[in-house]
């Protein structure tokens, strides 16, 4: 493909996709397809010659999209939403068009550069303090791929301080602890996993509305203390997956002051992205991240505007995460580098290259600015609001849990019959497999200490109120409809 073809090529795949977003909301959100479809519609091997273009995209509208689940949909409204702006899909473009691995700063110096700028605006949107600004030189923040690699990467750099503290004896690895919660992302478990340490889930209850509290974590320190383990960390959690629940961390913070020695790293995947609202600050805690965390995450890739991947993660202490990723053979060192003039981000994360992801979050900031990305998440936040009030009003669902930004956790509970868990459980699990099958709406379920609940999760940009009271029908129609498919069972 020449420069002419590819422009041709080029505009016709920018209509392909204004057509597609022009006609969202008139496709399914689910795919219908069955494990498997795809083979059958393919060659068995690469062609020998190359195809044109146009047949290669128009291939792409005929076999691929049939089996997409459109998470930008407005009906979509399971797990949390996973962002798609037009400001982002620019940036990822203009990133694909300079694929500079971007290992050093010598590879590319605005790929470097304009990361530390953007990460910075970032912050300062977010309230965070100028601790973790990478213009203060002394902590800073860097794009990840997932929260699932930033917890992973805090983990390493928290295991690598630990070791080095003066005031801890020789440690055994299998004698450290990393602490998550009964209610923390898979994350925390795959991080122990990965790293071959020990996790302890630390339970949470219904009535801190699943929050993990000051006594529970010291008192899980004594215990490992008399046992002769050695927590080193603690991932504690802004807004849960199943519940959007928010650890206590004030409460968590007065604990860690006895315990200097245990990194706290903050999980704010989807609900972070909130703190560029003041008046969710508080609930928050942001005070408490500023003052406490050694670590912070979230992810603009859900609810923040951004394409994915666009995970980013700030240290209080930059030193401890290059400290502990730092591997610089000859073949990579640079004059710049050995002179600590500039940042050399394949130091803080896992990879050697890394994509040129800043100019995604560089085109969605300056696109829609400070206000217009508040509003959206306002709007989202107004949206449940919304849904809950709906919820409120009915006859036969009810909130498990206090609604959490743009999050609702709910369930069928009919309440002139006297059901135990069980039976409630039996009955919410089929109303559930209703709802899932259906093709005009996305949702998920969880389970909360033992209670099954179905998850309502908004965010996609294009979601109207319209689309949410439309949910809520389909949803109450089911609820029903599986309350007299179960009476008549029994």
């Amino acid at each position: 493909m020449d420069i002419e073809q590819f422009r041709k090529a080029g505009y016709a795949a920018i209509d392909h996709i204004c057509d597609y977003y022009a006609n969202l909301d008139k496709r399914p959100v689910s795919s219908s397809v069955k494990p498997g479809y795809l083979a059958p519609l393919l060659p068995t091997a690469a062609p020998e010659e190359g195809e044109d273009f146009a047949a290669i995209a128009a291939d792409y509208g005929r076999v691929i999209e049939q089996g997409l689940t459109h998470w930008q949909h407005p009906s979509f409204f399971a797990y949390f939403p996973t962002a798609a702006s037009f400001e982002g899909i620019l940036g990822d473009l203009y990133a694909t068009a300079a694929p500079n691995p971007g290992f050093n700063w010598s590879c590319s110096p605005a790929c470097t550069e304009l990361e530390g700028v953007v990460m910075d605006w970032a912050a300062q949107l977010l309230g965070l303090d100028t601790a973790f600004h990478n213009a203060a030189g002394v902590g800073g923040g860097a794009l990840q791929t997932t929260a699932s690699e930033s917890a992973l990467i805090a983990t390493v750099a928290a295991r690598e301080r630990f070791l080095a503290l003066p005031t801890q004896s020789p440690s055994k690895l299998e004698e450290l602890v990393l602490y998550v919660t009964t209610q923390t992302h898979s994350l925390g478990l795959k991080a122990g996993r990965v790293l071959g340490l020990q996790v302890r889930a630390l339970e949470v209850r219904a009535e801190d509305k699943y929050a993990l509290r000051g006594a529970a974590l010291r008192q899980a320190l004594e215990e490992d203390a008399a046992a002769g383990r050695r927590p080193f960390m603690l991932i504690a959690t802004v807004g849960t997956t199943s519940s959007g629940a928010v650890d206590n961390l004030p409460e968590i913070q007065a604990v860690l002051k006895d315990h200097p020695e245990v990194w706290l790293h903050v999980d704010a995947a989807w609900a972070g992205i909130a703190l560029c609202c003041p008046e969710t600050r508080d609930a928050l805690f942001l005070d408490a991240i500023n003052a406490a965390a050694d670590s912070f995450c979230t992810n603009f890739h859900k609810w923040g505007l951004v394409n994915f991947d666009a995970s980013t993660l700030w240290v209080r202490d930059r030193k401890s995460l290059t400290d502990a990723l730092d591997i610089t053979p000859p073949f990579l060192r640079t004059a710049h580098g050995d002179a600590g003039t500039v940042v050399d981000y394949r130091n803080w994360h896992l990879a050697l290259g890394r994509r040129f992801r800043s100019l995604k979050l560089w085109f969605v900031l300056r696109g829609f600015g400070a206000a217009g990305f508040r509003a959206h998440i306002r709007q989202g936040i107004a949206l449940n609001a919304t849904f809950g009030a709906l919820l409120a009003a009915s006859d036969i669902l009810t909130l498990v849990t206090p609604p959490a930004l743009a999050l609702t956790v709910f369930r069928l509970a009919p309440p002139d019959r006297d059901l135990d868990l069980a039976a409630l459980n039996t009955l919410n699990a089929s109303f559930f497999a209703r709802l899932a099958v259906r093709p005009d709406l996305a949702i998920t379920q969880t389970v909360l200490n033992g209670v099954f609940c179905v998850r309502f999760a908004i965010g996609a940009a294009r979601t109207t109120e319209a689309h949410v009271r439309a949910a809520f029908d389909v949803i109450t129609e089911e609820a029903r409809t599986a309350l007299a498919l179960w009476e008549s069972a029994v």
